[in-house]
């Protein structure tokens, strides 16, 4: 058993992040010390890094929910994780498509200012003015 501080560096994380994985019922409540310290063990560890590779691959707390439940439940077939991966890759390529589209405005703005003028003739200033 070890203390918060010792789970949080483990898991090379901070010990806000335990807690606000705690409170939002990710990870479960740990026993406590009669002196109220927390006290964890090494399956909160393995929990607390599958929640954080999770996070990883910007999965949100839903998915991550929902991943630790089938997890929780290793009986259960695995067909809603194969759909919620399914879902998070399209997810993924949309928000890669969004990055994709917001490049080439940036560039677009970027070649509008090609020298060294006054900040009043800057054309990314300018563009960015713009309410188009």
């Amino acid at each position: 058993m070890f203390r918060i501080g010792e789970l949080a560096r483990r898991a090379e994380c901070l010990v806000p992040t335990v807690r606000y994985y705690e409170a939002e019922g990710l990870l479960p409540d740990p026993p406590r010390t009669e002196g109220k310290f927390r006290l964890y063990d090494e399956s909160d560890l393995e929990r607390l890094l599958f929640i954080r590779r999770c996070r990883a691959k910007n999965m949100n707390l839903a998915e991550i929910r929902k991943l630790l439940s089938f997890r929780d439940r290793p009986e259960l077939g695995c067909a809603e994780v194969n759909d919620l991966m399914d879902a998070h890759i399209e997810q993924v390529g949309a928000q890669i498509r969004e990055l994709q589209a917001l490049e080439r405005q940036l560039f677009e703005l970027r070649s509008s200012c090609d020298s060294n003028r006054r900040a009043s003739q800057c054309g990314i200033l300018n563009g960015l003015a713009e309410t188009n």
